[in-house]
């Protein structure tokens, strides 16, 4: 179930950061962020009333708070490092937040076998071959160096703090949705800041009604992949969780290849073997 739920997550995440990273070369990242959240909390708020997940308010919703007030700053950056690119070297870069909830996990009192140990090592080097060899075939600023940092230790943190948001599928549900309504409110504030400072808000032109399904994509898939992840460390280990859904690069890096046509060299492919045969090994374990 664990292993599972994970790997949904890195597939929804990876996808939901390639949309992101296009969206973002068009029009300005807070907008990006900011509008396809704003599309994930209106479902997410239906759904909340449908269910009647109201109940589920307490303390733990804090957490989602702060979730919610991290998210937005942790997504911007790393949108705007997706656009500097090239997004083979930004989204692997962005798996080291991953310690972030692995050390919340051996605090807590986590101890993986040798097998789930084996598996972690294999899989985390697996994702760094698939973008580190192209530090040599393309340009990389370090504004996109430094942005991608900033948004992996958030999504981290981001990470450990959702997990503990709900303990109840209902109550899930209201945690990922008070976690989006601070993301737009935070969002909004910023943006509303640049604007005033004379950033644009939208790209020469507006914002083509053809381009909110792939606003909503974004939003709701990554909406999605919180939730399944969630499911993930509460049915097993939250090591083993954290770092299967880590693996979302691997996704980005082969959607980026096959859309943008982005090189993929054979190191990169063999990287995205060994991230396989980690995640076997974490299942197997």
């Amino acid at each position: 179930m664990t292993a599972l739920f994970a790997l949904a997550t890195s597939l929804l995440w990876g996808l939901a950061d390639f949309g992101g990273g296009l969206l973002t070369r068009r029009t300005p990242a807070l907008t990006v962020v900011v509008v396809s959240q704003a599309i994930a909390a209106s479902v997410l708020g239906v759904i909340v009333v449908a269910t009647g997940a109201w109940s589920e308010a307490g303390s733990q919703l804090w957490f989602a708070v702060a979730a919610g007030v991290v998210g937005p700053v942790a997504l911007l950056c790393f949108y705007k490092a997706l656009a500097l690119g090239p997004m083979g070297v930004v989204s692997p870069l962005g798996t080291v937040g991953v310690t972030v909830p692995v050390g919340v996990g051996f605090f807590l009192g986590e101890r993986p076998g040798w097998v789930q140990v084996a598996g972690i090592a294999v899989a985390v080097f697996g994702v760094v071959l698939v973008g580190g060899p192209q530090l040599r075939g393309a340009p990389v600023q370090r504004q996109a160096i430094l942005l991608t940092l900033v948004a992996a230790f958030g999504f981290g943190t981001v990470f450990a703090l959702i997990a503990e948001a709900s303990s109840t599928v209902t109550g899930l549900f209201l945690a990922l949705f008070v976690q989006r309504v601070v993301n737009v409110g935070a969002g909004g504030l910023a943006l509303y800041a640049s604007v005033k400072r004379g950033a644009p808000a939208l790209p020469d032109g507006g914002l083509p009604l053809g381009s909110l399904p792939a606003f909503a994509f974004v939003g709701l898939a990554d909406v999605a992949a919180n939730g399944t992840y969630v499911v993930a460390a509460h049915h097993g280990p939250v090591t083993v969780a954290a770092v299967l859904a880590s693996l979302y690069p691997v996704v980005t890096a082969l959607a980026a290849r096959g859309f943008l046509r982005e090189r993929l060299r054979a190191v990169q492919a063999a990287g995205a073997g060994l991230a396989l045969v980690g995640t076997v090994l974490l299942a197997a374990g």
